[in-house]
């Protein structure tokens, strides 16, 4: 029965997103040819680098959080002629909770700047520094602190989104399904915002760590830093799946199917929560892609377009 149901989400969602305004483009049959398109440089990608636009202003380096371990900073980009009470979207970086850069989505906070959004990326303390729950509490923080000084920056703290890649995801949506926990209630700076969020986009971010795949990671084990049979508790506790509520924001997810790094059938998992208690949740299946997909430009542009449309019903309506 598993596989079955697995079998009908995908048939589902396939079908869904050939009912899309925009199609997904075309994958690849594995992931040998994927690799080997790659080797040869036959996948057109996105320039992670690119430069700031005349237009947009940016606030580098804004410290929001002292820990032991470091300083915690904040960016934040937004067009020059920005009028006040602008929507916020807020991006956290992957790289299995052990390394990454609050710039490494510089792509969309640039891109989303000059769609006429606040755009803000934030750092936070890798496993190696502090284990979990600090990088949760640390984004929490970072989203109070904005929220905090909304005004100073031209923000809107009523209408703010969240977006995370890989384990940035998953830290994302911890974030945006623990409201009412106990999450960074005692470790942010002063002030009285709440870390809720209007709306959450998830590419490839695992939602269960209690899986068998999921404890069988060196990833998963060092981010928690416990092994799963002394503490189940604590998998759980770090598990997004766990703290789905019909209070939960509207979510969009992204996945590939060829995703070798977060199995489909986490985010499978997680739709089927989401459905149950009645949280709009856009699913986005495509056929052939790997994890990271969206630094191919076919995807990048895809992603970009479901995510106007996202933002424009849950952030500007």
């Amino acid at each position: 029965m598993k596989y079955k149901y697995i079998i009908l989400i995908i048939s589902f969602s396939i079908i869904q997103a050939e009912e899309r305004d925009m199609k997904p483009p075309r994958g690849y049959l594995n992931n040998t040819f994927l690799k080997w398109s790659a080797m040869f440089g036959w996948i057109d990608l996105v320039n992670t680098k690119p430069e700031i636009p005349k237009n947009i202003k940016v606030l580098s380096d804004l410290k929001f959080k002292e820990t032991e371990q470091r300083s915690l900073f904040l960016d934040i980009y937004h067009k020059k002629d920005i009028v006040d009470s602008t929507p916020l979207i807020i991006f956290v970086h992957g790289g299995s909770w052990t390394k990454g850069d609050k710039k490494d989505y510089l792509i969309y906070l640039l891109s989303y700047a000059e769609k006429g959004y606040v755009t803000a990326s934030l750092s936070y303390r890798f496993a190696q520094e502090d284990k979990f729950p600090a990088a949760v509490e640390d984004i929490i923080c970072g989203i109070k602190w904005l929220k905090n000084h909304s005004v100073e920056y031209g923000i809107d703290s009523n209408r703010v989104a969240i977006v995370g890649g890989s384990a940035g995801a998953h830290l994302a949506l911890m974030a945006a399904y623990t409201m009412g926990n106990t999450f960074g209630k005692e470790n942010c700076d002063s002030g009285s915002a709440s870390h809720r969020v209007d709306a959450v986009v998830n590419f490839y971010g695992p939602s269960d760590l209690t899986t068998d795949y999921a404890i069988s990671r060196k990833e998963t084990n060092f981010f928690v830093g416990v092994d799963y049979l002394s503490q189940p508790e604590k998998y759980r506790n770090a598990s997004p799946i766990n703290y789905v509520s019909k209070d939960d924001p509207p979510t969009m997810t992204f996945i590939g199917t060829l995703d070798e790094l977060v199995p489909l059938n986490q985010t499978n998992i997680l739709d089927h929560s989401l459905k149950n208690v009645n949280v709009y949740h856009d699913y986005h299946i495509l056929k052939g892609w790997p994890h990271t997909m969206d630094a191919a430009k076919p995807v990048n542009t895809y992603t970009q377009h479901y995510m106007d449309k996202f933002f424009n019903k849950y952030l500007r309506d």
